[in-house]
């Protein structure tokens, strides 16, 4: 039941972040990611190991957005304080991903292969649905920018993964 409910809350944060975004409320995803976090920590076992995930996968999430909106395949909806930056609402679904590391995504972390397949392909739809079906991003190169996307997620959700189960380990011996 726990990997449901964690799964509904990461949707529910990309959502949020997203419709958000794309109708000028950036301040709804930040909003559903502190709901979700806080009910996430208060309900799981080791909520070090996933704050330190969390603080992992938003500063490369972070980096990797900004590196797409530098180089100018997206532009983001709802911008925020720094534009030219990867905005607040993005890193919020990076946030809730990270907490789906060791809960609902667990069964991918040793099948490394998979998950890079599943980056590869699930990110750069959910950008494409962010962008066609809500407006929350543009896609200045549509094709290069979902292949960029794809690669990079295919190389970030095994690495993600990985860090998760170490973390996870080394909670349960600490």
């Amino acid at each position: 039941m726990m990997a449901v409910l964690n799964a509904l809350g990461y949707y529910a944060t990309w959502m949020a972040a997203v419709i958000g975004a794309g109708s000028g409320h950036g301040w709804l995803g930040p909003a559903a990611a502190m709901i979700f976090i806080t009910w996430h920590l208060s309900v799981v076992r080791q909520p070090a190991a996933d704050l330190q995930l969390l603080a992992i996968a938003v500063v490369l999430g972070g980096l990797v957005d900004s590196l797409w909106v530098a180089s100018g395949i997206l532009v983001f909806a709802s911008a925020g304080p720094w534009p030219g930056f990867a905005p607040i609402w993005i890193l919020s679904i990076w946030a809730a991903f990270a907490l789906t590391l060791n809960h609902c995504l667990r069964a991918l972390q040793r099948r490394r292969l998979i998950a890079a397949a599943l980056g590869f392909v699930g990110a750069p739809l959910a950008y494409w649905g962010a962008a066609l079906g809500w407006s929350a991003v543009q896609l200045t190169s549509p094709t290069m920018a979902l292949l960029l996307i794809g690669v990079a997620w295919a190389l970030i959700t095994p690495l993600l993964l990985h860090l998760a189960e170490r973390l996870d380990a080394g909670e349960r011996t600490a």
